[in-house]
């Protein structure tokens, strides 16, 4: 996304309230943002650390979920959810290994009780295009695509061991996937929703592409953030020097700041396909990287 692209901020109430929806559990979670009494935003260039620091304003998206064994470092602090460990479980055979294009030192950041894993393979280090692939383990220990190879978008420089906020460079690790939302209603995911007219965006790209619809759908990377949360939350257990609002959106057709993004209609195949209960993570980076 453009480095300092103008945002368009939408009126909204003081006092709002969001519910968000696991249908794993068939319970609710509110969210409830108290905001000042202004009638309306007015619009600003933002200087963004990541893809969603342009969602809304109050809350400047992505905070940052805490990385699982990830290039990009580790994080502390609360969580909704437990954390997905990263070393072998008991009886730990190396079933991973058969997920494609990854070489050992990858696979061994897999938590092992992971069973959906989509891959994210970057055509160079510093190229902004690449491709997704979701993975998933059955119950001989196997690991099958069950989706794509679709086409994807990174960061406009490429990737990073090391991300820093503005950057323009994609984390490279293996991070959770848990927290999704968007502009728009639930598309029929197991993940809790959070539906909320913070994630509205405008401007235009690197290619001089439009941004309108790109947050419509949105998957939390769990990078520099706290899991649980809405992918609006702002929390950066990492600090803000480490960049936040790594998410996974739909494509506008151009490079990101650093975020991942896809077709529209395989955002959606992906909401509806993640499975909270077999644990999913993002593994990204490009390719070279993923082979080590």
């Amino acid at each position: 996304m453009p480095a300092s692209p103008t945002r368009t901020f939408r009126t909204r109430p003081a006092v709002r309230t969001v519910a968000r929806t696991s249908r794993s559990t068939g319970t609710a979670r509110t969210v409830r943002a108290t905001r000042s009494a202004l009638a309306a935003l007015s619009c600003g260039a933002l200087l963004l650390t990541g893809c969603s620091a342009g969602a809304g304003s109050g809350r400047a998206g992505g905070g940052g979920p805490a990385p699982l064994n990830a290039k990009a470092g580790s994080a502390t602090g609360p969580s909704a959810r437990p954390p997905i460990e990263g070393r072998p479980g008991p009886g730990t055979t190396g079933e991973v290994a058969a997920v494609p294009g990854l070489g050992p030192g990858t696979r061994a950041r897999i938590p092992a009780r992971t069973r959906q894993a989509l891959v994210v393979t970057g055509a160079g280090r510093d190229s902004s295009a690449g491709t997704a692939a979701l993975h998933q383990q059955g119950a001989q220990g196997v690991w099958r695509t069950v989706a794509g190879p679709w086409p994807a978008h990174n960061a406009l420089r490429g990737w990073t061991d090391d991300h820093r906020a503005g950057d323009l460079r994609s984390p490279i690790g293996v991070f959770g996937l848990g927290d999704a939302g968007g502009l728009l209603p639930d598309p029929g995911t197991a993940l809790p929703y959070d539906q909320d007219i913070e994630f509205g965006d405008s401007g235009t790209g690197y290619l001089d592409e439009s941004l309108e619809g790109s947050f419509d759908y949105v998957l939390a990377i769990d990078y520099n953030r706290v899991p649980g949360t809405s992918p609006l939350d702002k929390t950066r257990p990492l600090g803000a020097d480490k960049g936040s609002g790594i998410w996974l959106h739909v494509d506008h057709g151009g490079p990101t700041k650093g975020c991942v993004s896809l077709p529209r209609g395989r955002m959606r195949e992906l909401l509806r396909a993640l499975d909270p209960r077999l644990r999913p993570v993002v593994v990204m980076g490009d390719a070279a990287s993923l082979r080590g």
